[in-house]
């Protein structure tokens, strides 16, 4: 599929009119989005609003998820089970982040961009080194969100390809001189700048790419697994539109399961990590179909 059509796709993916619900100025299509029925996906939700705003009404909740009170309460306690915010008469806060740190062993933590960017930096610039030279002029990529694709994105920058972004950062860091750049619709995650969402999936499903550069959020030999419901379904999704699949992810992704499922490790046709992931994958490394040691 050429760029041009791309862009008409994206366009059309836009064109069905939609009712918005607006808090404080903060637009928010919970109404569209029936995957907030499920209590995982609305919870992480919820989380989002919460460390955006610091602080938030039962009330605003939810007019922005769409649920009942007592089904907000209930999400509510589960979250303060986890540690990751604390209720308050009418509403909850975000808890600091001295202690949010500390529960990010037990917890479904994922870290905003801001604090992943400094996160190994010389590994994510080697491994986006190695992601490079799998690209070929005139090819059309997917990149995923976050660091190690943004790390790829500013070295693809310029080159003669089209590149579709599931990132803000992504996109802009991409966009120069030849390179044309295609980003798909959706909700944007707060501090992640992700996109998500019914807007996101359906460009996804009408897509056709030579590959899909994904990131991690963990991986073991049960398969690749993600914090986020929403934003492995979209990884699923990107997936299935791609040829080929490479993933990207250094040593601190390996022995690890986070909540969401996305692919097994026979679905990932490469995997470009650094020289420490070497001996934590040494007994299922044969379960890749290629590595590249950056």
């Amino acid at each position: 599929m050429g760029a041009d059509q791309m862009r008409s796709l994206v366009i059309e993916s836009f064109s069905t009119p939609l009712t918005h619900r607006f808090l404080d100025g903060d637009m928010t299509d919970t109404s569209f989005d029936p995957s907030l029925a499920l209590p995982e996906v609305r919870r992480q939700r919820l989380l989002e609003l919460v460390r955006q705003r610091k602080s938030i009404t039962t009330t605003d909740l939810v007019a922005a998820l769409g649920a009942s009170s007592a089904t907000v309460r209930r999400d509510m306690a589960a979250l303060e089970d986890l540690n990751l915010l604390k209720r308050t008469h009418g509403g909850v806060v975000c808890v600091s982040p001295e202690r949010e740190a500390t529960e990010q062993s037990t917890a479904d933590y994922e870290p905003a961009f801001q604090e992943k960017v400094g996160q190994g930096r010389v590994a994510k610039d080697a491994i986006a080194q190695a992601a490079a030279t799998l690209v070929e002029d005139g090819s059309t990529i997917l990149l995923d969100s976050g660091t190690t694709s943004l790390a790829l994105a500013k070295r693809l920058a310029g080159r003669r390809i089209t590149v579709v972004a599931l990132d803000l950062k992504v996109a802009e860091a991409a966009a120069h001189s030849q390179t044309e750049v295609l980003i798909a619709g959706g909700r944007v995650r707060p501090g992640l700048f992700s996109v998500v969402g019914p807007w996101t999936d359906a460009v996804l499903e009408s897509l056709m790419v030579d590959t899909f550069f994904m990131g991690a959020d963990a991986i073991a030999k049960q398969g690749l697994t993600n914090s986020a419901i929403d934003e492995a379904r979209v990884k699923s999704l990107a997936m299935r539109s791609a040829k080929q699949c490479v993933v990207m992810a250094d040593h601190s992704k390996f022995n690890h399961r986070k909540m969401a499922p996305v692919c097994g490790l026979h679905q990932i046709d490469v995997l470009v990590t650094d020289e420490p992931t070497r001996a934590l994958i040494a007994d299922y490394a044969q379960a890749f179909a290629r590595v590249i040691y950056a």
